[in-house]
């Protein structure tokens, strides 16, 4: 059997070795249009940020290694100009010679990945504006920067590529500018979790123009020039363009291979496409996803090689099976992390879905422990049938492990009540007796036992202040007076209200903030086992607030074209 695979990296190189373990006898070609066959791809912001020194470490694998321990041929810097699918060849040019010729296959694996979106606007080849998508790409950013010592950079796009490069130059000691067309950064988690992500960026020096539209490139004296829509244009002296990737999916086009949403491959559950013993795999196909059985495209490492592994299953012979991708995801923003899993609560609403939504603020292990940090984290789930939707989690340590098991929960179908009943790992210096994923369980149980009923931060300022509704703060004055409160909140302490119930008027809904939403939740239990109609507002004062003052940021960078 001879394999023709199209793309290294991840889904590529994983098949490759995979289909090498399973067939010894089978020749295996790989041709791989840039000079690197397998290479840390997710790794490639943090060498221009010198966290990764060495520019060895961003290659796993080298043509000679791979020959020598799998005996793959290994065609780096060939690109495959075309598919013939009835003849079973493939074209390929020899881009360091310009030789060209055709290779047989009895199976072709595509792995061509995803490129960098390019808009059509003008100024879009210029000399100082960058894309990151290929070691050498990688490289030209950073001869870039250590040959010329940039002060300043423009990133148009706010995603994972736009904000790791973000975080590393402006470690470099560039200033750093971001321009998002949408509102908020990473468009794959919720604003109000966005809003910890946008504090944390401008903690950091990096200027945030969010809701804003980058309109074209133009050099100007040695620099870039960047045109913003409405807006006076920005000047740097280098830009990098990250607003997203496009399945590359050309050659399965002018193939007549039949193509999904934004020109995607289409494969079903064994990664076969619609032409006879041709797979594919990555950042190229159109998948399902695991949660809603929608089409989706997901550009993650994970997925891409789980691909890979099945493609080369079936290839040689076996049955495996695809189930689809839950988009989990981790992000490192400077001393933060932020991870996700599932759909956001944006997706639920879009898709009509009955959901229900947690917030909750804890922290990341024993609070008498020293060192640590609270987590912000939102569980979203289906109300009839409790199933769990997705997860958000912004904080410091243990995200990862919390995010990890939310997602595992997820795909083994557990719901949402079964998330207080995991048995999960305690010692004081990781975790709380009471888990962050078992709480999240708690709150849902008390939910669906009409132990406590919620209300949002976007329903705050809409409710009415002409007395027909009491609104409680249950912090202590000092935190009222060091930190501030809602507007029209009235103050008893939590630890006060039973011996001032009388103060409250049983006949009027009572909406109730502490800092988080812990002890809102308590006083909440007090009240409406003495007749009160409660209402706790989710994830207190301490989200009200940082929303509150995401979007003053927000609307004063328009006010003044930049944030400083």
């Amino acid at each position: 059997m001879k394999v023709i695979i199209i793309g290294g990296v991840a889904g590529g190189a994983t098949a490759a070795a995979r289909i090498r373990r399973l067939d010894e006898k089978a020749e295996i070609i790989v041709f791989e249009r840039s000079g690197y066959i397998s290479y840390a791809n997710c790794g490639l912001p943090y060498y221009i940020g010198d966290v990764i020194t060495d520019p060895g470490e961003l290659t796993l694998q080298t043509p000679e290694s791979f020959l020598r321990r799998f005996r793959v041929d290994m065609k780096v810097k060939h690109e495959v100009t075309g598919i013939d699918s009835l003849r079973k060849v493939v074209k390929v040019k020899n881009l360091n010679n310009g030789e060209e010729f055709e290779e047989s296959y009895d199976k072709l694996l595509l792995s061509p990945g995803a490129k960098p979106t390019q808009p059509n606007i003008p100024g879009t080849d210029i000399e100082k504006l960058f894309t990151l998508r290929t070691v050498e790409d990688t490289f030209k950013i950073k001869d870039y920067v250590v040959k010329n010592s940039p002060r300043s950079a423009v990133i148009s796009g706010g995603g994972y590529i736009g904000i790791e490069i973000a975080e590393n130059l402006r470690d470099l000691g560039l200033e750093v500018t971001i321009v998002q067309r949408p509102m908020q950064l990473m468009n794959t988690i919720d604003p109000e979790m966005a809003a910890f992500i946008h504090a944390k960026m401008r903690s950091r020096g990096v200027n945030l123009m969010l809701g804003r539209s980058v309109e074209g490139f133009e050099n100007e004296n040695g620099g870039v020039k960047v045109l913003i829509k409405d807006e006076m244009p920005l000047h740097a002296d280098m830009a990098i363009l990250a607003i997203g990737v496009t399945p590359d999916t050309y050659l399965a086009k002018d193939a007549g291979l039949e193509l999904g949403m934004k020109g995607s491959i289409i494969v079903n559950d064994r990664m076969e496409t619609s032409a006879p013993d041709i797979y594919a795999v990555g950042d190229a196909v159109e998948v399902k996803h695991y949660i809603t059985g929608e089409k989706a495209l997901i550009s993650l490492a994970g997925p891409a090689n789980r691909q890979g592994r099945i493609a080369a299953d079936n290839i040689c012979g076996g049955d495996s099976r695809y189930p689809g991708s839950q988009g989990s995801s981790v992000i490192k923003v400077f001393d933060m992390t932020v991870a996700n899993t599932g759909i956001n609560e944006k997706t639920a609403k879009s898709l009509g879905l009955n959901y229900e939504k947690l917030m909750l603020f804890p922290m990341s292990h024993a609070s008498y422990y020293p060192g640590g940090k609270m987590m912000n984290m939102k569980v979203i789930y289906e109300k009839d049938s409790l199933r769990l939707l997705g997860a958000q989690i912004v904080g410091f340590d243990g995200v990862d492990k919390r995010i990890d098991v939310l997602a595992t929960a997820m795909n083994a179908g557990y719901n949402v009540l079964q998330l207080k009943d995991l048995d999960l790992s305690y010692a004081p210096p990781y975790s709380s007796a009471k888990d962050p994923v078992n709480m999240a369980g708690f709150i849902a149980d008390n939910i669906e036992k009409g132990r406590l009923k919620q209300a949002y931060w976007e329903d705050v300022d809409k409710l009415p202040r002409d007395g027909s509704i009491t609104f409680l703060d249950t912090r202590t004055p000092m935190e009222l007076m060091m930190g501030g409160a809602i507007e029209g909140f009235v103050n008893i302490p939590v630890d006060s209200l039973r011996d001032r119930l009388g103060e409250l008027d049983p006949s009027k809904p009572i909406y109730v903030s502490c800092q988080s939403g812990l002890r809102s939740y308590i006083a909440c239990r007090i009240l409406m086992q003495n007749g009160f109609d409660c209402y706790n507002i989710s994830g207190g004062y301490r989200l009200y607030s940082t929303l509150k003052t995401d979007r003053l940021a927000a609307e004063e960078s328009f006010a003044c074209g930049v944030e400083k």
